[in-house]
């Protein structure tokens, strides 16, 4: 089992016939990746890494039944096409490129709500399910199947700690880059309570960064969840004021700082990991 990405979806790459679309489309294939069509208006009828492209998300619903959208396309139409992929039926949209306007994601945000899709992003990595399908710009040379779910704000933290977890020898079901954008499609709770709904998963790791108030929204479900949720924050010897490489990753005041997300975590039942090597630590004292 995983969540959202399985080696069963149907997934379309909106901006296929780009640089980026085109490159990262020939790379999730070869992972494993089912993609069945490409979007980019008047280009319908071409092909590209031997994928049939189609002018719109709606034909790519209706005539191979697509799931699943990863979208590469700068960032002034990245939130017309999610809410294109949205209003065409798809239930999980991943929005790679960074810095979408903050009024285009709460659009698309409050769209997926009405609709019931899922997005992932804006300034996202994508997702993985190891040993299954990979999409987005994941390198996939550090994961590998096993029972622990992963979701991040950061890509390369989430690299960081499915190498730590493979190299434990734990694996990972699905590991979910939320984006470093201010505003996105999906929250660290939205996330936590899939994979608390996952029978493969048998701990979570999440892993947090200075600026917003994601990870204390968390709080009240991870006191809910039936599985336990091990978690970093990084930035903590960040100044206040200073910006990290994410949009959305300023402190400012005392509002977001590490400490108070720290302190609200444990206090919701979190395990505190303060490097990476203390994951598969707190792992075994907790036998799974």
């Amino acid at each position: 089992m995983a969540i959202l990405l399985t080696k069963r979806s149907k997934v379309i790459v909106q901006g296929i016939t780009g640089g980026g679309g085109s490159f990262h489309t020939k790379r999730m294939m070869e992972y494993g990746t089912n993609i069945v069509a490409g979007t980019s208006p008047g280009k319908g009828g071409q092909t590209v890494e031997n994928v049939p492209v189609r002018n719109t998300a709606v034909e790519c619903v209706e005539e191979f039944g697509a799931d699943f959208s990863v979208i590469f396309l700068p960032a002034q139409f990245a939130g017309e096409a999610a809410l294109e992929a949205i209003y065409a039926g798809i239930k999980t949209v991943v929005v790679v490129p960074e810095h979408i306007p903050i009024a285009d994601m709460m659009k698309v945000r409050k769209a997926a709500r009405e609709r019931g899709a899922v997005v992932i992003g804006s300034n996202t990595a994508g997702l993985i399910t190891p040993g299954e399908a990979n999409a987005g710009i994941i390198p996939d040379i550090a994961f590998a199947p096993g029972r622990i779910g992963t979701v991040s704000r950061s890509g390369s933290l989430t690299y960081y700690v499915a190498d730590m977890l493979t190299r434990a020898g734990y694996g990972e079901t699905t590991c979910v880059g939320l984006g470093g954008d201010p505003v996105l499609g999906s929250t660290f709770d939205e996330i936590l309570r899939l994979f608390d709904k996952d029978d493969s998963t048998k701990a979570i790791v999440m892993v947090g960064e200075i600026g917003g108030v994601y990870e204390e929204r968390a709080v009240p479900t991870i006191e809910k969840l039936s599985k336990p949720v091990i978690f970093m924050i990084g930035g903590v010897f960040a100044p206040p004021g200073k910006r990290m490489g994410h949009a959305g990753a300023i402190v400012e005041g005392n509002l977001g700082t590490a400490n108070t997300k720290i302190a609200a975590l444990e206090k919701a039942g979190g395990y505190h990991a303060r490097t990476f090597m203390d994951i598969p630590e707190i792992l075994q004292r907790l036998s799974i």
